[in-house]
């Protein structure tokens, strides 16, 4: 973990085990353990995707639960290995390059930049910034966070090429599609570098 983070600032991070499934950016001094995910990338793009509702609906489908409360555990094999990101992870266009990866990335830190600031407003007590969690954020679900996952989840559906429409259902039944496709092109690509 240490050799992957080395040359990011910051990196992308998410609870284990949840109420809610939220994705953060953490500065890379900061050491997480064993109860966080940490996912190597810094970039508005990624963070982006994690955050859409296409995103948590496959984690969610493929998760297991913990606890009394029946809290969603994020699993990185079943929940993040195995998720059809619009491009396979490292392939993906540059923000300079694709509107549609600009698209992700601009709205991903309009939602990052929105909480930021209802997590730490100026001059907020020491009593109230304790108050201020994630969970309690999205247990409110306020309009202006409702609006910026909207902006962010329309903007993942058509780096896919979907509509936004799609119920749930046809979500999954696509995802696993395409992850199924990807599969098979990579062991067909392993297949013909094996062969002399």
């Amino acid at each position: 973990m240490r050799k992957a983070l080395k040359p990011l600032r910051k990196y992308i991070a998410t609870p284990r085990v949840s109420k809610h499934r939220f994705f953060v950016f953490v500065p890379v001094e900061t050491l997480a353990d064993s109860r966080v995910v940490v996912i190597a990338r810094d970039d508005g793009y990624f963070i982006g995707v994690l955050e859409s509702a296409i995103h948590k609906d496959w984690s969610i489908a493929s998760s297991s639960r913990h606890g009394v409360g029946n809290d969603i555990t994020y699993n990185i094999e079943s929940c993040f290995d195995t998720f059809p990101f619009p491009w396979p992870p490292g392939t993906e266009p540059a923000e300079e390059d694709d509107a549609r990866v600009k698209a992700i990335a601009d709205a991903a830190r309009e939602l990052v930049r929105l909480r930021d600031a209802w997590l730490n407003p100026p001059g907020a007590s020491p009593d109230d910034l304790k108050t201020r969690t994630l969970t309690n954020l999205y247990n409110q679900r306020p309009e202006w966070l409702s609006n910026a996952h909207r902006a962010l989840d329309e903007a993942v559906f058509a780096a896919y090429g979907w509509t936004s429409l799609l119920p749930k259902e046809e979500i999954l039944a696509r995802l696993l599609a395409l992850n199924h496709e990807r599969a098979e092109a990579q062991a067909q690509a392993e297949r013909e570098a094996s062969q002399p």
